[in-house]
């Protein structure tokens, strides 16, 4: 069996554009599909994914490892968010050919499923991005989560912090304390409420912040300082209670290991769509594990994504909770043959071969590339922001 063709299949979506990779090989019907998606950085991406189709043409699609290793170390130059995107498309599509080819699902390629349902976890609004980005009222707040509670989801993740200075205001920070007890007050103690900082934050104010939302029992505190600083998520885990999670923008497995040599964090969310595909996250997670850490794959991408994303789950031990978007597009499950079934906020196992979704093409080009909504803030003093 040979790789014949690599292309690239590009959705506009509104904030983002999905980019799906679609690996075709010698037998007839036979190819698979992965999701490689990164917004506002889709052309990078996309001509990534055409100069790593020059090292692949004509290899054989079932050694998944073997290509990983020539995407990663053939050129000189490696790593990068748009490289490691690239691959990551590949690596799932390859994933997707490797099951159909043995009629198996992935999970099942990658050791069988660990549990018989996996957690999944709304957006505030459903991702729509003015429910998600733009909600900035505790009664919209508290409006917004019980759309979740409706839809039967057991858990929301949120963004009360907004585009402000770098150290915010008593004011700033105590109207945003309000946004979370107006989301707990609305649905009770039964309910798992997630809190994205986006790394607007400063350590100290990440900190400050925290302390006052002791009582509102998080289920995890996001991204509360910028990435690259390790020592600065450090600082803020040792002086809070409640599960610091991070890891969304980091790729590859040695990016994750000082995160991980230092307990930055008690979650930690590699992207499938960025880390490096199946193969990666399933090495991270494999690291994470050694220092009791739960994993939970970052995922607001398209449904490749979300497919990719749940075999993952059903086969990791220490896999947490799976987070989705839902409502970011109306027509977002018309573009995908089959989608996962969830009842009560959970699924079941894959049982179709493959990553068991197909695309619609036809449908799917109703939605061309078109640049992505800008999400450009500055603070107000007019300087720019981490959005």
């Amino acid at each position: 069996m040979k790789i014949t063709k690599i292309s690239t299949l590009v959705v506009n979506a509104r904030m983002r554009n999905w980019i799906f990779v679609k690996v075709e090989t010698d037998q007839p019907g036979l190819y698979g599909w992965g999701e490689a998606t990164l917004e506002w950085k889709t052309k990078g991406v996309v001509g990534a994914v055409e100069d790593l189709s020059v090292l692949l043409i004509g290899q054989d699609p079932r050694r998944i490892e073997h290509i990983w290793q020539i995407m990663h170390r053939q050129y000189f130059w490696r790593g990068g968010i748009t490289n490691y995107s690239a691959m990551s498309g590949i690596d799932q599509a390859l994933w997707d050919i490797k099951g159909k080819a043995l009629g198996e699902p992935v999970c099942n390629l990658l050791g069988g499923p660990v549990r018989d349902t996996l957690r999944f976890y709304d957006h505030l609004g459903g991702g729509l991005l003015e429910n998600m980005y733009k909600t900035i009222d505790p009664s919209e707040f508290a409006e917004r989560i019980q759309i979740s509670v409706e839809k039967g989801f057991t858990a929301v993740k949120a963004m009360p912090i907004p585009v402000s200075e770098y150290i915010e205001s008593a004011s700033t920070l105590k109207r945003a304390a309000k946004c979370v007890e107006a989301m707990r007050n609305a649905v009770g103690d039964d309910f798992d409420i997630m809190l994205d900082l986006h790394a607007r934050c400063t350590p100290a104010a990440a900190i400050q912040f925290g302390r006052m939302l002791v009582d509102y029992n998080l289920y995890w505190y996001e991204e509360p300082c910028w990435p690259e600083h390790i020592d600065g998520l450090v600082e803020v885990a040792r002086h809070l209670p409640m599960p610091i999670a991070t890891g969304e923008r980091l790729v590859g497995r040695w990016e994750f290991r000082e995160l991980f040599e230092k307990r930055g964090c008690s979650i930690v969310q590699p992207d499938v769509s960025h880390c490096g595909g199946i193969s990666e996250a399933r090495r991270i997670a494999a690291m994470a594990e050694a220092y009791q850490i739960s994993v939970a794959c970052h995922n607001p991408q398209g449904p490749v994504s979300t497919a990719s994303s749940t075999h993952v789950g059903f086969a990791t031990p220490n896999y947490l909770i799976q987070e989705m978007v839902r409502a970011d597009v109306p027509w977002r499950n018309d573009i995908v043959t089959e989608f996962i079934p969830l009842e009560a906020g959970q699924c079941t196992a894959p049982t179709k071969p493959g990553l068991g979704i197909d695309i619609n093409e036809k449908e799917a080009a109703k939605y061309p590339f078109q640049p992505e909504v800008t999400m450009a803030y500055n603070h107000r003093d007019g300087s720019v922001a981490d959005w």
